[in-house]
């Protein structure tokens, strides 16, 4: 049976950081986007409020700008040659992320067969566009996407592994069998499967292999 790997993108594929700081830090704005990232933590701003939020922070952002952030992301190493060796498997992989989909959206140039995320209007915005909340993903919202990816490919939650770092991607990691806290905190370290801390995806990606052949 194949297998289909889920990956989350802030904090897990791109090392320390999120689409929403590397924004910030292209266009100059890093304190608003901590504090507003400090709420989320705290659990006094929600994902749609915060979403909310930075859309008006960048009011500004233009293609080039969101290019130049998503090149100088602190991107793990190894993150083409995983998904390639996942393809030519014959497996399937797939980013499920809380963040802009004109961010995570280019993961797909890197060989990602799937990218979710939350939905806003392209960049730069038209002056008339209006964010639609309900298309702003929760953390609950990747067990739903997963459960739909299954279907698409043709497997079940049994033949999943999850990879993550944060408390939002506890929800998934509690449905799958397999799973990697990759620089996770707490949170997601107690439920993993395996845990791995550096900055190269192919490591990580090994532990999955190695219990595979134990």
């Amino acid at each position: 049976m194949a297998r289909l790997h889920i990956f989350d993108m802030d904090g897990t594929l791109m090392h320390g950081s999120s689409a929403s700081l590397e924004l910030a830090r292209e266009l100059d704005m890093v304190e608003e986007i901590q504090e507003l990232e400090g709420g989320l933590i705290r659990g006094t701003l929600d994902p749609p409020g915060f979403a909310e939020r930075v859309y008006a922070l960048w009011a500004t952002l233009t293609e080039e700008r969101l290019q130049a952030a998503f090149e100088g992301a602190p991107w793990l190493d190894g993150i083409r040659e995983v998904w390639t060796e996942i393809t030519d498997r014959g497996d399937h992989c797939a980013v499920i992320s809380l963040s802009p989909d004109f961010f995570v959206g280019r993961l797909r140039e890197w060989g990602v067969h799937e990218a979710r995320s939350s939905v806003f209007p392209p960049v730069p915005f038209a002056p008339e566009a209006v964010l639609d909340l309900a298309g702003i993903l929760v953390p609950e919202s990747k067990v739903g996407i997963a459960d739909e990816l299954c279907a698409q490919y043709g497997v079940t939650r049994a033949d999943c592994v999850a990879y993550g770092d944060s408390l939002s991607d506890a929800a998934l990691f509690g449905v799958v069998p397999t799973s990697v806290a990759v620089n996770g905190d707490h949170y997601v370290r107690d439920l993993a499967t395996h845990a791995y801390s550096g900055r190269d995806l192919r490591e990580a990606f090994a532990l999955v292999n190695q219990f595979d052949r134990e």
